[in-house]
């Protein structure tokens, strides 16, 4: 049985070097390092902007880095801000509407895959 392989990034990684992705509706991301097993991605949120509630199979950690925002997990919804984070279970619904424009840092394990699929 053949098992994909996955790259790995470059192990130094400098922010304005590395291309940012426009998702459309007021955020953009930038995926900072990954390997097989984990990926850090920081997430800019425009005020008003909505992660759409969704789930997948990958743990995730959510640093606040700024703004403030609605997140719900799993149907509970909690007021974020600047230092918090969060731990969502692999597959969990999970989501956010930004109160305050601002930025978070995503770590997942394993890698998300489907990150790099879209053109990363």
């Amino acid at each position: 049985m053949a098992t994909q392989l996955i790259k790995a990034s470059s192990p130094f990684v400098v922010a304005k070097e590395t291309q940012k992705e426009d998702l459309g509706g007021g955020i953009s991301r930038q995926i900072l390092g990954y390997g097989p097993e984990i990926m850090v991605v920081k997430v800019w949120f425009d005020s008003g902007a909505v992660g759409d509630v969704h789930s997948h199979p990958h743990s995730q950690v959510t640093y606040i880095e700024s703004g403030r925002f609605e997140v719900e997990i799993d149907g509970e919804k909690r007021i974020m801000g600047a230092g918090d984070s969060t731990y969502i279970a692999p597959n969990l619904r999970h989501g956010s509407v930004c109160l305050e424009a601002g930025s978070l840092l995503d770590t997942f394990s394993p890698v998300r895959d489907d990150f790099l699929s879209e053109g990363n």
